[in-house]
């Protein structure tokens, strides 16, 4: 039987609860990653995840951060944050193991700006995760990262590369970090079915984008070697970015068979 998971970034749970639960009562997905959530956790709004059937994970904060994981089953495992000491000082990673599978809900820091306190704390985020990854697991192993990484892989995930390139979320600096995550044996499971340019998950509220496909894909899912080739389909949903105020990112279902 197929197993679906979504993510998606809701940029703020209270300002999105219909739109989420709309959105999952029509797909009914067996887990949805879901970040920049907003709240800590004691006011997340549990209960109508719970009479839908999921189970509620959390990894929340104030401000701009936050992750939670609802699953219809509850997960076996249960990891918040880095692993390894310092603690992070923002929530942004929550590692579940849910039917079987090692699930990574990411949601990267921005970086704000190059040369940035901001970015240095970016290129180091992703360097605990990926010495997490080498540290604790192997490539062999059923393994899910999923979630909003404020990097567009290459060329195809912007709108524009010659405009864009070199400029937050494209830069040489983020495509190494990026690139480490592949050497350790993580696959992009989009590109394992379409080569093709112009899908895009995230477009700014600023420039009205959504509408002339302007946009960057930058909500991805990584799976180890075992995951992607039993990955049947990856889809970018576009409906909930024209529902009225709506989060600027769309969600991204994986499905594995």
């Amino acid at each position: 039987m197929a197993l679906r998971f979504a993510t998606w970034n809701v940029n703020s749970i209270r300002a999105r609860l219909d739109h989420v639960l709309t959105w999952l009562s029509d797909h009914e997905p067996d887990v949805l990653c879901l970040q920049e959530t907003k709240v800590e956790d004691h006011l997340f709004p549990r209960v109508p995840f719970l009479e839908l059937g999921y189970t509620v994970t959390l990894h929340g904060g104030r401000a701009l951060c936050g992750v939670a994981t609802l699953s219809k089953r509850k997960p076996s495992e249960v990891h918040m944050g880095f692993r390894e000491a310092p603690p992070d000082k923002q929530p942004r990673l929550l590692e579940c193991v849910v039917d079987g599978i090692r699930l990574f809900n990411l949601y990267a820091p921005n970086g704000t700006e190059l040369g940035s306190e901001a970015f240095a704390y970016k290129l180091e985020w992703f360097a605990r995760l990926r010495d997490q990854l080498q540290a604790r697991h192997t490539p062999s192993e059923p393994i899910l990262l999923m979630g909003d990484f404020n990097i567009a892989p290459d060329d195809r995930d912007v709108w524009d590369p010659q405009l864009l390139r070199g400029r937050m979320l494209f830069t040489d600096e983020e495509h190494a970090v990026l690139a480490r995550l592949h050497e350790f044996g993580l696959s992009d499971c989009f590109r394992r079915h379409n080569n093709d340019g112009g899908h895009f998950t995230w477009f700014d509220y600023r420039t009205g984008g959504f509408g002339r496909n302007e946009g960057l894909r930058i909500d991805l899912v990584l799976a180890s070697q075992g995951v992607v080739e039993r990955c049947i389909a990856v889809d970018h949903d576009h409906t909930p970015r024209k529902w009225d105020v709506p989060s600027d990112h769309v969600p991204v279902i994986v499905t594995i068979a």
